[in-house]
């Protein structure tokens, strides 16, 4: 191969960033524990298991906790890829073929939350306010991945890449859920149905959705910036 191929291959695929695997790895980091939790609820599902205050709901109408646990492991660790800049350039068809089952899963996602949040009987941890959010950011995430799919059938990437980016960030709300509200039970071993201890736990579950929305407006100004937007 001459210099000249040599230097234009270069060009053509840069050497990956460390931001190119940090990005990723975060983000399945961050869904990991949600993920093994839910893993953990189908396999109990499949050994028939004994019917609990806990797990009645799940075990009367299983499908949409089935599916909302297939699509959601799907959609945040597959997801988390699509966040590489590296692996976007270097690997674009990859992109937009993993693009083909994100999306589904997406919707899956948010559509099997609504479902459970609307029709399942909910513990008294869950609260008012912790549903009314739930519906808000189920409601939100689908008419972020409508647009997304919108932007994308016009060939506006840009426009398209913002709003799977928000679409991501909420449903990515458990594992900061998770984050959030695991130290405050180890070191604060709050009394299960507690006044005080279901303030918290609304406060934090909310909390986390919010912080996840202003990270994804604050990554997607970042990307829109002269020089950053992704070819």
């Amino acid at each position: 191969m001459s210099s000249t191929t040599t230097r234009q291959a270069v060009r053509t695929h840069p050497p990956m960033r460390r931001a190119d695997w940090l990005i990723p790895s975060g983000l399945v980091l961050l869904s990991l524990v949600p993920a093994l939790a839910g893993t953990a609820r189908l396999t109990e599902l499949a050994g028939d298991p004994a019917v609990t205050a806990e797990n009645a709901r799940f075990v009367e109408a299983p499908v949409p906790v089935v599916v909302h646990v297939l699509a959601v492991v799907t959609y945040s660790m597959l997801g988390a890829f699509q966040f590489s800049p590296g692996l976007r350039r270097r690997h674009n068809g990859w992109h937009r073929a993993a693009g083909t089952l994100l999306i589904p899963a997406a919707f899956a996602t948010a559509l099997s939350g609504l479902w459970m949040t609307v029709f399942y009987d909910l513990p008294a941890k869950d609260t008012a306010v912790v549903n009314g959010a739930r519906l808000a950011v189920g409601t939100f995430m689908l008419a972020a991945l409508v647009l997304a799919v919108r932007a994308l059938l016009r060939h506006d990437y840009v426009t398209h890449g913002a709003w799977m980016t928000r679409a991501y960030a909420l449903a990515m709300g458990a594992g900061t859920q998770t984050l959030l509200l695991g130290p405050w039970f180890v070191i604060a071993a709050p009394q299960p149905g507690a006044p005080s201890t279901l303030v918290v736990n609304t406060v934090l579950m909310t909390l986390a959705w919010v912080l996840n929305a202003l990270v994804a407006e604050w990554a997607i100004r970042r990307g829109r910036r002269p020089g950053r937007i992704a070819r």
